[in-house]
């Protein structure tokens, strides 16, 4: 691994081509996503030595009693580097409150990344995730 972490959330255009590099365009919606990574409330890229951003995660939440990472995405040719650990771990040390303060932090987890998780510290015992999209086209009933 080579290269450094910057402590930034990822422009709109850089979230868009790491999404494009892994297959998750459609996971977003162009219209909302720099309105969207404007509200993170933290958030990490990975810059390689040639300056090029080739990875990012983020968190959202209210970043105080609550925060979930959110698009941890490494282009696919960086992907057994360790850097999406790197940026997750670092992720969770911005995230982390003053003393004596306690913040819960979730994310989901494709099967592929389970590992990653569990060697920060992350578990899945004792807890159900569970999602439900919702559309805006949906007549309120």
């Amino acid at each position: 691994m080579t290269g450094r972490i910057i402590d930034r959330v990822a422009t709109p255009e850089e979230h868009a081509r790491l999404a494009a590099a892994v297959g998750w365009q459609s996971h977003f919606d162009n219209h909302l996503r720099a309105a969207s990574l404007a509200a993170s409330i933290a958030g990490v890229v990975y810059v390689d030595d040639e300056g090029d951003t080739v990875g990012m995660a983020r968190a959202v939440g209210d970043g105080l009693q609550y925060a979930y990472i959110q698009d941890v995405i490494v282009e696919p040719e960086h992907s057994d580097e360790g850097i999406a650990t790197a940026l997750v771990a670092r992720l969770v040390d911005l995230l982390r409150p003053d003393p004596g303060a306690e913040i819960f932090i979730g994310l989901f987890a494709s099967e592929e990344a389970v590992g990653v998780y569990e060697s920060l510290g992350f578990s899945s015992k004792e807890a159900l995730g569970m999602h439900q999209r919702v559309s805006g086209d949906a007549a309120a009933g």
